[in-house]
């Protein structure tokens, strides 16, 4: 099996089927259902809701696709608020919960029921091709490899905050410590660009501040990213997108 490894869509319905298609997906006209290459599978890394315009449209898409097994998919950090949310437990990420919710406000109670039991039923890691590919929403040292503590799966969903000399906290940039045989493909931190280090690589190009979204194809290695229609969601990381642009000429 050959996969394509699909960054952070966060709402971004318009910008997944482009995609889709453009890796060699055929999509219904309705997104209802979504036909592989042959001998290909879609992996999702999770945060397919929030901050974006459509995460109801998100959310069916790919929830059709994982019930029909053409796609896996792995639970990111704004997928289990909102999940925590629309159960009525304590979430994290209220800000950018709330026009998600306010999207899922029309949608029946059922289909709101079958949210969460979407996202509760993600795993937080998978290990594929083997063992030589790892799939982590916030990517995972090898010493979490295969393994189902709650250490690794917190560090899978948010990654790891770290003290400075300063006392201020900073994220801990594990992948540059990483030098374990799988190659680990993640995203939650979004990037200008996707780019190999130490055989990992973060596919998380920002799509909803305005930058694209991309995909992994594995084994062949090969990026394949459509740009975002506009920017969806003002913040400190559409400036810095919005700057790039500018000086790439874009």
């Amino acid at each position: 099996m050959s996969y394509d490894l699909i960054g952070d869509v966060h709402g971004c319905t318009s910008e997944l089927v482009i995609l889709l298609e453009a890796l060699g997906y055929g999509v219904s006209r309705d997104g209802a259902n979504v036909t592989p290459s042959p001998g290909r599978s879609a992996v999702f890394l999770g945060d397919l809701v929030n901050r974006g315009p459509d995460t109801p449209g998100v959310l069916r898409l790919v929830m059709s696709m994982v019930a029909a097994g053409t796609a896996t998919c792995v639970a990111g950090n704004h997928d289990v608020a909102l999940a925590n949310a629309l159960a009525g437990r304590p979430a994290e990420k209220v800000d950018a919960l709330r026009e998600s919710l306010e999207q899922l406000d029309p949608e029946s109670a059922a289909f709101k029921q079958r949210v969460v039991e979407f996202i509760e039923s993600l795993p937080r890691q998978l290990s594929l091709d083997a063992g030589r590919l790892v799939v982590a929403h916030a990517g995972l040292p090898a010493e979490y490899h295969g393994t189902a503590s709650s250490e690794a799966d917190d560090f899978a969903i948010n990654g790891r905050w770290l003290t400075d000399k300063a006392g201020e906290k900073v994220r801990y940039r594990w992948a540059e410590d990483y030098r374990g045989e799988a190659t680990v493909v993640y995203g939650h931190y979004s990037q200008l660009a996707a780019t190999w280090l130490n055989g990992t690589i973060c596919i998380d190009t920002g799509c909803v501040y305005g930058g694209r979204l991309t995909a992994l194809r594995y084994p062949e290695r090969d990026l394949v990213s459509v740009p975002a229609a506009r920017v969806y969601y003002e913040s400190r990381r559409s400036q810095e997108f919005r700057a790039a642009a500018l000086a790439g000429g874009g």
